[in-house]
């Protein structure tokens, strides 16, 4: 295992974080970082960030859970901030050879957290992408994590009205012609906080969480990507169906999804939860796609509510749990 960059000012994140160069076993290079926890660590949080995310835009996330109690790492999926990108010559595309090849990714950082001694048990909050990853996983049996979080993850993709109910022949026509590795109508080569204004954007109702994203873009361009390919569209379409058929996992859980989201499919997020016994489920009013970057109140929020579950989960006393920064 290798040191890789981390970009500790624009990240935010607590004292001792570090970063390293993973090899999975099909041969990509990804980078995964991590925040240690205090010296009584109640467990490690697996942050399987969403597509066009990188390791520093958690850095706030790692510094709320070791207030809590948990150290945290995070991970540059290929194709994304520092790791290889799936096509070379178009580094910006977001793209994937298969949407499976994340759980590559996935199985790589968890033998690295085995082999630095992380303390575990071990825990995930699944975001966007890394939701879709994440609930693909706690599928398999054998599996690591004593529980489950997610942030408005990614079990529906959005769709014109029109052309929603033909989502899946159009995947299957399109994810794998000639214009696979094109962008997808929509998208072009221009990270999305380049392409939004803030009263636009569907990210945030927090202006300075919206301005820190574009100084982080601004400050190391190579850990943004632009659009996604159709392609990879296509993949994550014909996944989140796949997902959709199976039962949910006897695993407690705990999912957050936006009052005012604007990207994933809701009625699949509310369709899975209504189906996961004993999970808990808010719905923040007034909040867009990315729970930790919302006002303070909500992430806050959030940050308390998957700790309660952590504590139960891993067999803590929630109430001795340390107090919130």
């Amino acid at each position: 295992m290798e040191t890789a960059p981390l970009f500790d000012v624009i990240a935010r994140g607590p004292e001792g974080g570090a970063a390293y160069w993973l090899k999975t076993e099909d041969g990509y290079r990804i980078r995964m970082g991590h925040w240690p926890a205090p010296s009584d660590a109640r467990g490690t949080v697996f942050l399987l960030c969403g597509r066009t995310e990188y390791i520093e835009k958690y850095g706030p996330a790692a510094v709320e859970f070791a207030a809590r109690g948990y150290g945290m790492l995070a991970i540059d999926w290929r194709g994304q901030g520092l790791a290889d990108r799936v096509l070379p010559k178009d580094p910006m595309k977001g793209h994937v050879g298969g949407i499976l090849d994340y759980q590559l990714d996935l199985k790589a950082v968890i033998a690295a957290a085995k082999e630095l001694g992380l303390p575990e048990p071990f825990h995930f909050v699944g975001h966007s992408m890394g939701g879709a990853i994440g609930l693909r996983h706690i599928m398999t049996p054998g599996h690591v994590f004593a529980s489950a979080a997610f942030s408005a993850p990614m079990w529906g993709i959005k769709a014109p009205a029109p052309l929603h109910p033909f989502r899946i022949l159009l995947a299957q026509l399109f994810g794998d012609s000639f214009m696979a590795e094109s962008f997808a109508p929509g998208m072009t080569d221009e990270t999305y906080v380049y392409r939004s204004s803030f009263n636009e954007n569907r990210l945030t109702r927090d202006p300075a969480m919206w301005s820190w994203l574009i100084s982080q873009a601004a400050a190391e361009p190579a850990l943004t990507i632009g659009g996604a390919t159709i392609h990879w569209v296509a993949e994550s379409l014909l996944e989140c169906e796949a997902l959709s058929a199976l039962p949910s996992p006897d695993l407690p859980c705990y999912c957050a999804l936006g009052g005012e989201e604007k990207i994933v499919h809701t009625p699949a997020v509310h369709d899975r939860m209504a189906r996961w016994p004993n999970a808990a489920f808010d719905v923040m009013p007034g909040s867009e796609h990315e729970i930790m970057m919302e006002v303070p109140a909500t992430r806050t929020k959030f940050y308390d509510r998957c700790a309660e579950m952590f504590d139960a989960a891993g067999g803590r006393d929630a109430g001795v749990r340390a107090e919130s920064a």
